[in-house]
């Protein structure tokens, strides 16, 4: 029984639940008042606007519904302009929509540009051009100004915790791989040809990691979006900054990761009969691995903690791992070097090995991540100053 409730419990905090709730309740709110406002009998234009505007962010709802009210204003008048000069007929109906689709995109009401053809024949196809032109102008004005309002009033959720979840997902499906990486090392002579199907499989995983790469820029997107001129978030553009390049960071890391499985598999792949290292360096290597794995689950908990207690703790976690897992390198690069100068066959990849593993070590290296975090910060003021200097200015004078 509790672990039914406790689904229901966590499902409520679910974006796609949240924005079924919240589309719904407002639809029904614009219907009734336009039902008040509109002479039309049944005016679903106010409702439908309210189901396109109402977005899981107050942002995205302020932008959609300013492009909502702009296409059906702007077929509104194509219509009106249309009716006055010639009545309806097959060529003129393609001539209104050609007009309102090449209108549209000067427009820029994006994916509303469909809705400004809509408008116009709709206005063109009624009798009463001018009494129906504006009752459907006044049923989008009232569904988009509903949907505002039940946004500003009842501000969205923010989805910072969501994206962070899925940021240390990501990082823990790359922990998991690198410790099946690291177990395939150890896998002794006479089992061979199943370890090289092994690491050939370990990279369509790695290659697998892109996919995974773009959900988590999707929930990380909706989480930009939901800081956006919310009046419960403070420092809404440090939490962006600080989440995107921590996703920048195990992006590359991804990437990485994929060179390395498949540098694994073309070494396995020249040796099928044999082992793939001496067991002394397989051991390293895979402890080696097992170090990188933990210090990416530490980055990404670093990355998406808040509080600063919580902060420095994960901060301190990190930068002891980073220390643990450069000492284990220094140690299997020794071994693999006294390994090489024994037997130089397929020298280069063993190289490439200590190569990738460094640039993973690079990426998670706290004075690159706080490097990163001042050049993206300092990227934004710019383009904010850019964007409007005489605010700026004023800010400057007044010291804010």
């Amino acid at each position: 029984m509790r672990q039914p409730v406790a689904d229901l419990l966590a499902r409520r905090r679910d974006p796609a639940v949240v924005q079924t709730l919240r589309s719904t309740a407002a639809a029904t709110i614009s219907y009734v008042v336009a039902l008040q406002l509109s002479s039309e009998p049944a005016p679903l234009t106010a409702p439908l606007t309210a189901l396109l505007v109402v977005q899981v962010t107050l942002y995205s709802t302020l932008t959609t519904g300013i492009r909502r009210v702009n296409s059906v204003v702007v077929g509104v008048i194509i219509a009106i302009a249309f009716s006055a000069l010639v009545g309806l007929t097959w060529w003129s109906l393609g001539l209104v929509i050609l007009a309102s689709l090449v209108v549209g995109r000067f427009a820029r009401v994006d994916e509303f540009v469909p809705e400004v053809a809509i408008s116009a024949m709709l206005v063109l196809g009624v009798t009463q051009v001018t009494n129906t032109a504006w009752d459907r102008v006044l049923e989008t004005l009232i569904g988009a100004v509903v949907g505002l309002l039940f946004n500003v009033l009842l501000v969205p959720p923010v989805w910072v915790a969501p994206a962070g979840e899925s940021i240390e997902d990501l990082a823990r499906r790359m922990r998991q791989l690198l410790l099946l990486m690291g177990e395939g090392l150890t896998t002794p002579a006479q089992a061979a040809h199943i370890a090289a199907r092994r690491h050939v499989a370990r990279l369509h995983e790695a290659r697998r990691l892109d996919n995974d790469v773009a959900d988590v820029d999707a929930a990380l997107r909706q989480a930009e979006d939901s800081l956006r001129l919310n009046p419960r978030v403070k420092e809404g553009l440090l939490h962006r900054v600080v989440l995107r390049t921590g996703l920048d960071t195990l992006e590359i890391c991804a990437v990485v990761l994929r060179v390395l499985a498949r540098t694994l598999a073309d070494l396995a792949k020249h040796r099928r009969e044999e082992e793939l290292f001496p067991r002394e360096v397989a051991l390293a290597l895979e402890d080696l691995l097992a170090r990188v794995a933990d210090t990416l689950v530490s980055y990404a908990v670093l990355v998406t903690t808040q509080a600063s207690a919580d902060a420095d703790a994960a901060e301190e976690r990190l930068a002891g791992e980073l220390v643990a897992a450069r000492a284990v390198r220094d140690h299997a690069a020794d071994l693999l070097l006294r390994g090489v100068l024994e037997d130089a066959r397929q020298w280069q990849l063993h190289g490439a090995l200590l190569a990738e593993i460094d640039r993973i070590l690079d990426e998670l290296d706290l004075d690159h991540r706080g490097r990163r975090l001042m050049e993206e910060l300092d990227r934004h003021s710019r383009e904010r100053a850019g964007k409007r200097p005489t605010l700026t200015a004023v800010r400057e004078r007044l010291g804010v």
